[in-house]
């Protein structure tokens, strides 16, 4: 991974002691890999897990996948879970309810130490903030913008839901993960996930609608449990042919109106003015985005 903040539209969940499913995880297409020391594993696991890290992410490196580890909660859990996963080949923790912003500065201060010790670059273990109780909720805005380290924010619906006493359907969740982007576009960090809970994979359809309303809302990316849902969070978490052609002729005119003292001009039906073009620049900038990391995962 680059020092750039990533262009994950996919993260792939993998139990750290899965062989079968890390063995084929360079096949399934994700721009991360995240391995799961959390839910995935059963406590009398947690200990072989953590041991199991280096070498799986490692091997998941080496085949130029961006690994992320998610750690546990309870801090005696996580502190271990870090120990065991910083290293040049873990780019990135998710930390599973967080509560607070001085939760994030605290493993923060943790990472600083570890990258030191290990004779790692300085801030090279990034941060994915999951808030999942309704403490973390009201603390949102101030989660997100915690840290330089943390790069993306999500919902964890199940959890979230359970702390709320709620269910985790799209009524109970859409205000919460409306709530999630704006916080995180706010921050200028990733908003990762979709109105739904990541367990409910068997319709790919039904799961394809949830992704195509989540970029709608300004999610950038999400996670998923299961390979075929891999290929949608891609597709539909970039740019298509149509929309860059758009976007590139929407530029063309805009720029061509600007040439006349124009500020606006009628493109395609529609008026075409600042906001429109800044939105195409925008298209522009993540195609490119996503290409170059296309590239670099090729090198």
């Amino acid at each position: 991974m680059s020092d750039a903040t990533p262009a994950w539209r996919s993260m792939l969940f993998i139990p750290v002691l899965n062989e079968r499913f890390l063995a084929r995880a360079a096949e399934r297409g994700a721009d991360a890999i995240q391995l799961d020391l959390e839910d995935a594993i059963p406590p009398g696991q947690k200990l072989e897990a953590r041991r199991a890290v280096p070498a799986a992410a490692a091997r998941l490196a080496e085949q130029g996948l961006d690994v992320v580890v998610r750690i546990n909660r309870p801090w005696r859990q996580a502190l271990a879970d870090i120990e065991a996963a910083v290293g040049p080949d873990v780019c990135c923790l998710t930390l599973p309810k967080v509560p607070n912003a001085a939760h994030v500065r605290a493993i923060a201060e943790i990472l600083d130490e570890l990258e030191s010790e290990r004779g790692m670059r300085p801030g090279h273990t990034r941060l994915v903030v999951m808030v999942e109780t309704a403490e973390g909720l009201l603390n949102m805005p101030a989660i997100a913008a915690s840290h330089p380290r943390v790069l993306g924010l999500t919902l964890g619906a199940e959890d979230l839901a359970l702390s709320l006493g709620a269910s985790p359907t799209y009524d109970t969740l859409y205000v919460h993960n409306a709530q999630a982007v704006v916080a995180a576009r706010a921050a200028g960090i990733h908003p990762i996930g979709f109105v739904g809970t990541v367990a409910d994979y068997a319709d790919e359809a039904r799961f394809r609608r949830t992704i195509t309303q989540a970029r709608e809302m300004g999610f950038s990316g999400g996670f998923c449990i299961h390979p075929s849902q891999v290929p949608i969070l891609n597709e539909v978490f970039a740019p298509s042919a149509s929309e860059v052609e758009w976007a590139r002729e929407a530029l063309a005119a805009f720029d061509e109106a600007v040439t006349k003292g124009l500020g606006a001009v009628s493109f395609r039906g529609a008026m075409l003015d600042l906001p429109v073009a800044d939105r195409a620049r925008a298209i522009l900038a993540r195609a490119r985005l996503l290409q170059q990391a296309k590239i670099a995962r090729r090198a």
